[in-house]
């Protein structure tokens, strides 16, 4: 069974599952199209770090950022071995429950071109694609999407 709990992204298993995000995200995008967070940044008070664990196991990692008017999903990430097994889907759940909790109106992301799976993941649970938000810039390797909780 998934377990999706509130964590330090200092915990090793979550740290060393984001070091491996952000070292495939620095494998896919050009340094300047890498939006990733640090692990420090992580644990910020507007920020809800979550991850999804089998028994002892974290498989994946997600985070919600409550902003002015919406909230931001950050840090979506699930191991290979993990794939498919619906980690990312019940991370995003309790992205989206955490955001109707705060009183967040939109949940919005901002994704890699080339992360297909990730797209349709996003797609299946309402996103659709937006403009530009925040202090992101548009570029090449970018897709924004959106999605209204009230």
């Amino acid at each position: 069974m998934i377990i999706v709990e509130r964590t330090d992204p200092h915990h090793p298993q979550a740290t060393a599952l984001l070091k491996q995000s952000h070292t495939l995200m620095r494998s896919l995008f050009p340094p300047e199209d890498n939006f990733y967070l640090d692990i420090n940044d992580l644990v910020a008070p507007n920020i809800h770090f979550y991850t999804a664990r089998e028994g002892d196991d974290v498989l994946g990692t997600g985070a919600l950022m409550v902003k002015p008017g919406y909230g931001e999903v950050k840090s979506m990430f699930v191991s290979e071995a993990a794939r498919g097994k619906g980690v990312a889907a019940a991370l995003l759940r309790q992205i989206e429950d955490t955001a109707i909790e705060e009183g967040v109106p939109m949940l919005k992301l901002e994704t890699g071109n080339v992360l297909h799976a990730a797209h349709r993941l996003y797609e299946r649970h309402g996103f659709t694609t937006c403009d530009v938000f925040g202090d992101y810039v548009t570029t090449k390797s970018s897709i924004f999407m959106e999605k209204q909780l009230s």
